[in-house]
């Protein structure tokens, strides 16, 4: 016979044991006025064990004969006390798997069979009744007490196994995210150095040979950045990637363009805010590189006390486009996204003869120790 759970035939033999011993001390202590176990009342005793092993199949069933097996070995004049725990094991096991009517209705009945037998043999003592009543009662609401403990955990483990769960969805989105950011900006600074540097190969060597340079690292980049996302995924931890303002000064070196960086104030930041700043000054300078190649660009972060100011912008172009694409158009919507999250704001449009983008991103109060 396959069994739901093993747990069900260690409980019925331990059960069985317990009966039997507390049959045997309960007989000694009440042998002037209850009889001396024979082999019916052994035989009682193990009905209630074998029920506890048909429970999940027969749970109503098995209470049942459980109850009955009981009134008949009170019947017999045996002793009061050991055939109460099988019973008692079933009605518990039905509330605290949710068979609350079920489990409430046997135990009218054994209160009920409880009450008949002492009115039968003539006990008719309104205390012993009502002590008989509230003990059952008492039993049933721990059950029922037990029951609600062990559902509001599983209700609280379901709850953090969700959000865990979300947790993890979210920042492997995050990641996407980042590498996404990470190539586009690295694929369009790298195409935009081989362009020039296939127009500058002949007439202007050096400058040519500075733009290979800029691919070289860029492509390295790419490639190391890959790497840390894809490592990530295989150890099955996901984590946002690092991306940092500490790295800005490397990302502007590696434009491939004139760019002037300033910095007003300073302060710590969250992470998620310092990782936004560094990709919306990255993707502004990738859109520079794309629509206004060979103009200057000038990066401006002021460190308020509330928010965090981004502003770049450019001169406009003062050469031709060297990409014939126009890109996905993508690039915006998704600074906007990234400083929403945040619950900031972005705009970009043009100013002057180029193009401007303003992001403010709010910051948490700053802890003065």
């Amino acid at each position: 016979m396959r069994w739901k759970s093993g747990f069900d035939p260690y409980l019925a033999l331990i059960v069985a044991v317990a009966q039997l011993v507390i049959a045997q001390g309960a007989t000694w202590g009440q042998r002037l006025l209850r009889e001396q176990l024979d082999p019916y009342a052994y035989a009682l005793l193990l009905v209630g064990p074998l029920a506890i092993l048909f429970r999940r199949r027969f749970p109503l069933l098995t209470v049942a004969v459980a109850l009955g097996a009981m009134d008949l070995f009170l019947i017999g004049g045996y002793a009061y006390g050991p055939a109460f725990l099988s019973p008692g094991v079933l009605l518990f096991l039905l509330v605290t798997g949710g068979r609350r009517l079920m489990a409430w209705t046997m135990a009218t009945m054994t209160v009920t069979s409880l009450l008949s037998y002492a009115w039968w043999v003539g006990n008719r003592d309104l205390f012993h009744s009502v002590s008989i009543l509230a003990f059952i009662l008492l039993f049933m609401v721990v059950a029922e007490l037990v029951r609600i403990v062990r559902e509001r955990r599983a209700e609280r483990e379901r709850v953090a196994e969700e959000e865990a769960r979300r947790q993890a969805s979210e920042e492997r989105l995050t990641m996407a995210q980042e590498l996404h950011d990470v190539l586009a900006h690295n694929i369009s600074l790298i195409h935009v150095q081989a362009s020039t540097a296939l127009h500058l190969i002949d007439a202007n060597p050096e400058q040519a040979r500075s733009a290979l340079a800029t691919i070289k690292t860029a492509s390295k980049e790419v490639l190391g950045e890959m790497r840390s996302v894809l490592n990530v995924l295989r150890d099955g931890a996901p984590r946002s990637p690092t991306a940092g303002l500490d790295r800005l000064d490397d990302l502007v070196q590696r434009s491939g363009m004139e760019v002037s960086l300033r910095r007003v104030g300073s302060r710590p930041l969250p992470p998620q805010v310092e990782r936004a700043a560094y990709r919306i000054v990255q993707e502004s300078l990738t859109n520079a590189a794309r629509h206004a190649p060979g103009s200057r660009v000038s990066v401006r972060l002021e460190y308020g006390a509330e928010e965090l100011v981004i502003v770049v912008a450019d001169t406009g172009a003062t050469k031709p486009a060297v990409l014939s694409e126009e890109g996905s158009g993508n690039g915006i919507p998704g600074m906007r996204e990234r400083a929403s999250a945040l619950g900031g704001t972005l705009v970009a449009g043009p100013s002057g003869g180029g193009f401007q983008v303003e992001a403010r991103l709010p910051l948490p109060e700053e802890n003065p120790t």
